[in-house]
């Protein structure tokens, strides 16, 4: 099955239901760490299956992040690809960085990220 937007969406989703089922959230943040850490790097992929899908990736094997920053042309996602590398793939996915904000404003970024993917690519597919 190749690569899709519905595909990212899924993995974000995931990332919301591991949040919500199983990290149990109090007083603003999560009380397990291992929940955050799994969310974190679910919706991390999710934004790189999205970007694969516009980017039409042949390569095989893992791509390192200077290989999307530098087919990013729109400063804004350009900026919110980074802000979500640190947010998603190292602060909550290496560090299980546990404040409630920090993952609400990574998923946040994975969905604007991921949203501009399936615009971009409908606008490709009308065309």
């Amino acid at each position: 099955m190749p690569n899709t937007v519905q595909e990212a969406k899924r993995y974000l989703d995931n990332a919301k239901e591991i949040l919500r089922e199983k990290a149990k959230k109090g007083d603003g943040y999560y009380e397990d760490r291992k929940y955050v850490k799994l969310a974190g790097n679910a919706a991390y992929t999710g934004i790189l299956i999205a970007l694969d899908t516009l980017f039409e990736n042949k390569a095989k094997g893992r791509k390192d992040v200077d290989w999307y920053k530098e087919r990013i042309a729109d400063k804004k996602v350009f900026n919110a690809f980074d802000s979500a590398h640190d947010t998603l793939h190292l602060a909550m996915g290496y560090d299980g960085n546990r404040s409630v904000e920090v993952s609400t404003a990574g998923i946040e970024l994975a969905e604007s990220i991921i949203n501009w993917v399936e615009t971009k690519t409908a606008i490709a597919q009308t065309s």
